[in-house]
């Protein structure tokens, strides 16, 4: 895997000699401005694509929701109502922005943009590819957990500068809410590390295969468990229903962005739903075998030796488009079983949403990673699905030979 998206555009047979023309050009090495222009138009492209995601989320939230419900959804703007989320956008450009007269101004003005931050820094480490990755760090997963806690600190901002009691509570709520559920989430990451053996995503992702039996989730029961710790756990964390209490409408008229209007309102809304597609990537990433393709047809080498005729260059980006197909259409699949939940399960009471959290999912993340640790000593790293074969295949033999 490459380290960033850089170092593998940097393969691509013209790209040395542009540099090269370019430092002639301006008169100096411009290796480092190239390297920036090009993560510049990297990122942008994601944040914009991510923005079109979140936005279309709440398209899909509608759609679904209705379906599960049997109604019809958005059907007037645009085909299916697609455009649906672009009317939003314009209403919400267009209305009033208010600030409460007793506010904290300065910090009511952060909070809103210090939720997005949060969450497009996390797209820094998310693996999209083997050649699309922002930047692999030997500390990923740390760096994740780091700068998604941004979002929770938004959160509590939020509600305090609104001056308000009910946009506080809400505030309270989600500070405590998220920073309990960031310890059965870390548990369960640590599991994957383990078994891993690393810290960078690129690293995990390149430790699983493309099929289920070669994914983490499937290598033992106890990754098994893990597996859901961690998803139920990113939907406390994203503030998803069941665990929606920071915003529970019917009783904080809200909760922490009563106060918020317009764009405001809008980027908190944002901010939630990519929060949303990042945290089922991890899931992903960790636990599903990531971008990897089944029978390594995402594979450059792979589509190079069954088709000579294709340049090597063009059979590594036709495997880079497969691996991205495989990772959206593994991260949409839990996107959809989030807002599955969202329709399907009632709202927790603050005080269940605490026992859950530190009474059974924290033991039970536990539990999971000092028995994920005591399995790859006994079982030397081995799956149990492969220990399963070889018995079966120990067993087979020893019946030839009788």
């Amino acid at each position: 895997m490459n380290d960033t998206i850089v170092s593998y555009l940097a393969q691509a047979p013209g790209y040395s000699l542009a540099v090269s023309k370019i430092s002639e050009i301006l008169g100096f090495d411009a290796t480092g401005l190239v390297t920036f222009l090009v993560f510049g138009i990297a990122v942008f492209i994601v944040v914009n694509v991510m923005a079109l995601v979140g936005g279309l989320g709440t398209y899909a939230e509608r759609k679904i929701s209705a379906d599960i419900q049997m109604r019809q959804g958005p059907n007037r703007v645009g085909p299916y109502g697609l455009l649906q989320f672009l009317a939003d956008g314009v209403k919400m450009i267009t209305k009033e922005d208010v600030t409460p007269r007793d506010a904290d101004k300065t910090l009511f003005f952060v909070a809103p943009l210090l939720a997005l931050v949060g969450v497009f820094m996390s797209l820094a480490v998310i693996p999209f590819s083997s050649g699309f990755t922002l930047t692999s760090l030997n500390i990923g997963v740390f760096y994740l957990l780091g700068v998604s806690s941004l979002v929770g600190v938004a959160i509590f901002v939020g509600g305090y500068a609104s001056n308000s009691k009910w946009s506080m509570l809400g505030g309270m709520r989600g500070a405590s809410q998220i920073i309990s559920y960031e310890v059965p989430v870390t548990l369960s990451i640590l599991a994957v590390v383990l078994m891993a053996g690393g810290l960078s995503f690129g690293t995990i992702t390149e430790a699983q295969g493309g099929l289920p039996h070669q994914w983490f989730i499937l290598h033992n029961p106890f990754s098994f468990i893990a597996f859901f710790v961690l998803f139920v756990g990113a939907l406390a964390e994203a503030n998803r229903a069941p665990f929606d209490l920071p915003e529970a409408e019917s009783e904080l008229v809200s909760g922490y962005h009563t106060e918020f209007t317009g764009m405001r309102f809008a980027f908190f809304a944002l901010a939630e739903y990519i929060e949303v597609f990042v945290l089922c990537g991890v899931c992903a990433a960790l636990f599903l075998g990531g971008y990897n393709v089944p029978f390594g047809l995402g594979s450059g080498d792979f589509i190079i030796k069954n088709f000579p005729a294709v340049h090597p260059m063009i059979a590594k980006q036709i495997g880079n488009v497969l691996q991205l197909k495989v990772f959206v259409l593994k991260t949409l699949a839990l996107y959809y079983v989030v807002i599955w939940i969202r329709w399907t399960l009632p709202r927790l009471r603050v005080d269940h949403l605490m026992t859950l959290c530190w009474k059974y999912m924290t033991p039970i993340a536990i539990f999971n990673l000092v028995g994920i640790a005591i399995w790859i000593y006994a079982f030397e790293g081995k799956s149990m699905l492969t220990l399963m074969a070889s018995a079966l295949s120990a067993m087979a033999g020893s019946g030839g030979g009788h």
